[in-house]
């Protein structure tokens, strides 16, 4: 079994609980005790939304799928900042909100628009000498977290509630931290600021309105997963039963004529999906075989 699936994770369960259960679901579909599955970006407990998964052989193009933009809409609450940048978190820092917060936030967002450089909150998935952050917060080991790069796409506010919450909506990169957006746009206006409520609405090619429950995933398991093809954008060749066996074999074949892109899927003629392959001059190299 081979192929992905659009999963609209709920507010509550780990991204790696999430996975098990549809690793369970086409496990007992599929007859196969060993079949595995993984996500394609973490999100976190309390958020909800897209969660792409790889189920079965596609978990060997997951490293083709990583930097992918993403999108969220987002509560920012102000007047209070937490150690966890979100409502969960003990709050480490207070302040009454001016009434001309609104004018002030809508004035601070063109700054963060483009390239800029962001700090991963303290307790997050990010590593340091092999450890995720979270894990070493949680024994008591605080690490300054190392600013990386991102890049925001767009952002802006969809509405606001007094006294001192918004919901917004942005565009980023791979890597993002909404919880870091949220404390950095308090920063930017001299005030405390936590996150709220966080849906993810997409993940590269995977949508909300296409995403499926766990209900939905385990009544037909077969109608949810997508084939490869449909994910990534690339041609797919036919390769005769005895080349797509020197191809798993790991053995350069012959470039069927018409091929014309640099990376291919390669099926045999029953159309079984063998792998990926780099077109070299008049030849296929294999990258990916799924044997």
């Amino acid at each position: 079994m081979i192929g992905f699936v659009n999963l609209f994770k709920t507010a509550g369960p780990t991204s790696a609980q999430a996975v098990a259960r549809v690793r369970r679901i086409y496990s007992a579909y599929a007859g196969d005790r060993r079949l595995t599955a993984g996500h394609l970006g973490t999100l976190d407990p309390q958020a909800a939304g897209v969660l792409p998964l790889a189920i079965g052989k596609a978990t060997r193009l997951i490293p083709l799928l990583t930097d992918q933009r993403k999108s969220y809409v987002f509560t920012l609450v102000l007047g209070r900042a937490t150690e966890t940048d979100d409502a969960h978190g003990a709050t480490v820092a207070a302040a009454a909100v001016p009434a001309d917060w609104v004018g002030r936030l809508e004035a601070a967002l063109e700054r963060f628009i483009g390239k800029i450089t962001q700090t991963p909150p303290t307790y997050s998935a990010a590593h340091h000498q092999g450890r995720r952050l979270y894990e070493l917060a949680r024994r008591g080991k605080r690490v300054e977290p190392r600013p990386r790069a991102i890049t925001i796409y767009g952002l802006r506010i969809l509405g606001v509630e007094r006294p001192a919450t918004a919901r917004l909506r942005v565009a980023c990169s791979e890597g993002t931290y909404v919880r870091s957006l949220c404390r950095d746009l308090g920063e930017a206006i001299a005030l405390p600021a936590h996150m709220g409520a966080l849906v993810r609405e997409a993940s590269g090619p995977f949508v909300a309105s296409e995403a499926h429950t766990l209900e939905e995933i385990a009544h037909d398991p077969q109608r949810v997963i997508v084939a490869p093809e449909h994910i990534l954008a690339l041609p797919t060749i036919v390769l005769t039963l005895r080349e797509s066996s020197d191809f798993r074999a790991g053995r350069i074949v012959a470039l069927p004529q018409g091929a014309a892109a640099r990376h291919v899927f390669v099926r045999d003629e029953t159309r079984v999906l063998v792998g990926i392959g780099e077109a070299q001059g008049a030849l296929l190299a294999p990258r990916k075989v799924f044997l």
